[in-house]
């Protein structure tokens, strides 16, 4: 089992600029494999934003390449996402997930909400 928690979220302008964080909190001696950020907009489904491998590599939805980053630190079991020239449709409850290598089960955060309006 592993424990994932989200933060950073919170209400910004268009144009400006978030960055959520993720911790995940593998049993001693678990590997992480993937981890990654999905979002769920009002009425819409859960969609892939970013995702980042342990090996670095890394996978963005169209609507965000070029403004979101996807950044992690293997040895403290965190992803980031940096999030720049933030649009209304990029409002969302954001989710964090973090994959347990030996099953390639996802284990997912609570959310964090956020919300791009003038």
């Amino acid at each position: 089992q592993v424990q994932v928690v989200e933060s950073g979220g919170g209400l910004v302008q268009p144009g400006g600029s978030l960055r959520l964080s993720c911790a995940a909190s593998p049993r001693s001696g678990s590997s992480i494999g993937t981890m990654g950020w999905h979002r769920q907009a009002p009425g819409k489904q859960r969609e892939l934003v970013a995702t980042i491998t342990s090996g670095l590599r890394t996978n963005y939805a169209g609507s965000v390449k070029g403004r979101f980053t996807i950044s992690r630190d293997n040895a403290k079991n965190t992803v980031s996402l940096q999030m720049n020239s933030l649009k209304p449709e990029d409002t969302a409850v954001y989710y964090c997930y973090a994959e347990l290598k030996v099953s390639s089960y996802d284990y997912w955060g609570q959310g964090t909400q956020v919300t791009v309006s003038s």
